[in-house]
Parts: structure tokens; C-alpha cells; sequence
């Protein structure tokens, strides 16, 4: 016994299609009793469909249940046969073999051959059912349990099944929970760095601010200070040279004195001494004769070209300065000078 129930566990699809090959063989001997009264008219069978587009769950049951309740015994045996065929024991929703036999049982209490097959079947179903669990198909996995449920509802299979779907649903919540926790964490510890990074530049760029208004006011000092010093040596210099240059006047505009037309006819010649004071702006004033020859010939013509003349001002201690200078002024009919 050890050694087939090893084999079993080893080779489970083999072991199905033999207990379906054997199950079809009796349902067809099942059947044959069934059909002794002309069998009723068909009605259509239209394949049901667990996820059609645009339809709700609910509506599909619905249709699918409103399908099966439309077909005779013999023709929900037959589309059961069929679906061990297709090793389609509780799956697609609609279309499976449990469903055709509890259907076959609803409408036929004491039909053996549907009794029969939902209990040979029944291991079978619950391992199906245990590697959509193992999918994490967790809403299938209930609607499975469920036609167990319909057709064994006392099997402690059923427990065993409904502790490991509950269990695998605990443990898909943690670890979404985990994992939405470690997103959340990512997505934290990112955000961290980032306002890290951010608060870093900022510190940077008003260090960099604080260091270049440094440098203006810096640069600003050391040009005032420039000026300052600039300033300082021009004052100085303008001190120094107020304190130190002297100089002569300096003759900038001479005006010739006019001869005398009555000396000129007469053919006389001479000169005259002159002396006047040069004020601080090199004007002329106080022009007299200190002496001429002849005497009085030429005394005015020398008086008014010499009040005439500009000199730049005497320095004395470099301020401009009155002085008193003396000039001769010579008379030669040749030109005068």
C-alpha cells in the first residue's frame, strides 16, 4: 500500500486520466439506464466563459447558471464526461465537471453515477484547487472550494483547504505590506537624500554668496583706501610744491611801444627805463620812468606799452605773488624794441 500510495503522489495526471477513463466507462453503463425514455430536446450548449470582456463576474455566474439550469440530465452527464476529458474539474467557472454533476444532483437527487464521480473526483479537485492557491489565485481558489464545498461539504479536506487559502492571503498581505513598507522607506530614505543634496547646495551657494560679498566689501575698502592714499599724495604733493616752488615773472604778452612821429621826423633816438609792479593775476600797474634819454621824448609812448604787457605771476612759496620789475624800452628808428 506504502508503495502505490508513493506512486499515486508521484504520477497524479496519470492517476486522473485512469480514474477518468474508468469514471467515463461508468457513467456510459450510468447513462444507458437514464435513456431508456426518448431523451428530451437538446438545447443548446454554448461554452461558458469566466472572464468575458465588459462582463461582471456576477453576470457570467448568472448567464452560466441559467445555461446549465436549461440542460437535460443527459445532457449535462455528457458535457461533465466531456470535461474529465479535458481534465476540467472545477476550472473554467461555467464549464467544468463538478458543475455539470451538482447540477445533474439538483436536478436528479439520487443519481448515482453524478454521486459517484464527485467523489472519486474529489481528491483530485482539491489538488487543483491547493495549486491555485499555490498561484495565489486567491478569488478562484474560493469559487473552487466552493463546488467542493456544494458537493462534500463534510470532507476535512475543505479545512485543510480553507486554513491554507487564509494563511496564503495573511502572508500575500504581508508582503505587500512589507513591500509597500520597503517602497515607502525607499521613497523616504530618496526623498532624504535629496533634501540632503539640496540643503548641501544651498549651504554651498550662501557660502559662495557670503565669500563673494566678502571679496566686494574687501575690494571696496582697499579702493577707498586707494583713494584715500591717492588723495593724500596729491594734498601732499600740492602742499609741498605750495611750500617749495618760487619763481620769477614771466613775460606771456608783450606790446611794442608805437614811436613817436615828431621824434621820427626829427630822426631822434633813445630810451627809456621803466618800472611797475606785476600783480598775482599778471596784470600791469604803477608803470612810471625811472630815466630816458632824451629827456620826456619818449617818456609816454613807453608809459602805455608797458601798461599794456602781461606777465605770468611770481611764485613765492607758490602762491602767486605782486612783484616790481624794471625794463628799458629802446627807441631806434631801425624798429623799436
Amino acid at each position: 500500500m506504502a508503495i502505490e500510495s508513493a506512486f499515486l503522489r508521484a504520477h497524479p495526471r496519470l492517476v486522473a486520466s485512469v480514474v477518468v477513463v474508468l469514471l467515463s466507462a461508468a457513467l456510459a453503463g450510468c447513462s444507458s439506464s437514464h435513456r431508456s425514455a426518448p431523451p428530451a430536446a437538446k438545447a443548446p450548449i454554448v461554452p461558458a466563459k469566466t472572464a468575458s470582456a465588459g462582463i461582471p463576474p456576477a453576470a457570467v455566474a448568472l448567464k452560466a447558471a441559467d445555461r446549465l439550469a436549461a440542460m437535460s440530465v443527459d445532457q449535462l452527464m455528457d458535457q461533465a464526461q466531456k470535461a474529465l476529458q479535458g481534465n476540467r474539474l472545477v476550472a473554467p467557472a461555467g464549464d467544468n465537471a463538478f458543475e455539470y454533476y451538482l447540477e445533474v444532483l439538483r436536478k436528479s437527487p439520487h443519481n448515482r453515477a453524478a454521486q459517484s464521480a464527485l467523489r472519486e473526483t474529489f481528491p483530485y479537485g482539491a489538488q487543483i484547487v491547493d495549486q491555485t492557491i499555490h498561484k495565489k489565485n486567491f478569488a478562484e481558489a474560493q469559487r473552487e472550494i466552493g463546488l467542493l464545498a456544494k458537493a462534500d461539504p463534510t470532507d476535512y479536506t475543505l479545512t485543510i483547504l480553507r486554513s491554507k487559502l487564509d494563511a496564503a492571503r495573511t502572508l500575500a498581505a504581508q508582503q505587500q505590506k512589507t513591500k509597500q513598507g520597503a517602497a515607502q522607506m525607499q521613497t523616504a530614505a530618496a526623498a532624504a537624500q535629496a533634501q540632503q543634496v539640496e540643503q548641501k547646495q544651498l549651504a554651498a551657494a550662501a557660502q559662495k554668496q557670503e565669500l563673494e560679498l566678502e571679496q566686494a566689501v574687501a575690494a571696496a575698502a582697499a579702493k577707498q583706501q586707494q583713494e584715500q592714499q591717492a588723495a593724500a599724495a596729491r594734498a601732499a604733493a600740492v602742499k609741498t610744491a605750495a611750500h617749495i616752488e618760487n619763481r620769477k615773472a614771466q613775460m606771456v604778452h608783450m606790446v611794442p611801444a608805437k614811436y613817436p612821429s615828431r621824434a621820427a621826423r626829427r630822426g631822434e633816438q633813445g630810451w627809456v627805463d621803466v618800472e611797475f609792479t606785476v600783480n598775482p593775476d599778471g596784470s600791469v600797474s604803477n608803470v612810471h620812468v625811472t630815466d630816458s634819454k632824451p629827456r620826456y621824448v619818449f617818456d609816454r609812448a613807453a608809459i602805455d606799452a608797458a601798461s599794456r604787457w602781461r606777465f605770468k605771476p611770481a611764485l613765492i612759496n607758490g602762491r602767486p605773488a605782486a612783484v616790481v620789475l624794471k625794463r628799458q624800452i629802446e627807441f631806434k628808428l631801425s624798429g623799436n624794441g
